[in-house]
């Protein structure tokens, strides 16, 4: 008689638990359902954050686990370039030169220069970005001093963002050097400057209105979205990595995304992030839905 009343009685637990799900909880645990099994497609390792920059709703799988960021650690040295130039240490049109030492391969085309180059500091910015120029990057690090940012980035909270060595700086790979994050603090990091708490509002919109020039198709997550739908984005890529922190415009409601994958190789998919973003996108696109799921377009 008692294990039949423990029995019932565990029965009523669950399913007023149940009851108590709302039809966005559940749409919810559809969305990580099927985002996992993306993930398990693929025998790399994939994390992934997002956030909804309206309601605050966040979706997350292996959001904490730490990632090589490639060239989306670009991001952390863009804010730390801005920091510093609204500290009067100096000004964005300052002209600085590009030295031999920090002229590196990879991407951008500042390496391809023949004759001497000397450009403003947020010409370098904007080719560190535009064009994720890696010889435009070493500049800015040396400017800024590789330290601050990762002193910057721990001040504010994100104490997984590091940044540990320059550009295409295979010795420090080789010792583990690697510039870190993880998709939860990446997608912090977009909220902040979304929210205009970077600083400022002012800083913190300049910052954006360079990832915002970033050309669209050099996203993997806007392959994942409808073409009209805007982005302020930084992706990144180097052997076994691909990286990419972004703010989607949607509608009316606009969220953080961030996706990171490591451990790849060949037998690896390569439309992961565009699968992992569509999915994403539906998401929010149906929390734009009245609380019994009418869509009304506005």
């Amino acid at each position: 008689m008692k294990r039949s009343l423990l029995i019932i009685g565990f029965c009523i637990v669950n399913l007023t638990a149940f009851a108590q799900l709302s039809a966005r909880d559940i749409l919810k645990q559809k969305t990580e359902k099927d985002l996992q099994k993306i993930i398990d497609s693929s025998p790399s390792l994939t994390g992934l954050m997002a956030v909804d920059l309206t309601s605050g709703e966040s979706i997350s799988i292996n959001a904490d686990l730490i990632f090589t960021q490639a060239s989306a650690i670009k991001i952390p040295i863009l804010m730390e370039v801005y920091k510093q130039a609204h500290e009067k240490k100096f000004a964005l049109s300052d002209i600085r030169p590009l030295s031999a030492s920090n002229t590196v391969a990879g991407s951008g085309i500042l390496n391809a220069m023949v004759d001497p180059v000397h450009l403003s500091i947020r010409n370098f910015c904007m080719l560190m970005i535009g064009l994720s120029d890696n010889s435009a990057t070493n500049t800015l690090i040396e400017l800024v001093g590789m330290k601050n940012v990762s002193n910057t980035m721990q001040s504010l909270g994100f104490v997984n963002t590091r940044l540990q060595r320059k550009m295409i700086d295979q010795q420090a790979s080789l010792r583990n050097e690697e510039n870190i994050s993880n998709p939860a603090e990446a997608v912090r990091i977009m909220k902040l400057l979304h929210e205009g708490k970077f600083i400022d509002k002012a800083t913190s919109e300049d910052v954006l209105s360079i990832l915002k020039k970033n050309p669209i198709e050099n996203s993997k997550i806007a392959s994942g979205v409808p073409a009209n739908v805007k982005l302020a984005f930084k992706t990144g890529g180097m052997g076994g990595v691909s990286t990419e922190w972004a703010i989607v415009y949607l509608q009316n409601r606009p969220y953080a995304i961030a996706i990171m994958e490591n451990y790849k190789t060949a037998a690896s998919p390569s439309n992961i992030f565009s699968l992992l973003s569509k999915r994403v996108f539906d998401h929010f696109s149906m929390m734009k839905a009245t609380r019994y799921g009418v869509l009304i377009e506005n």
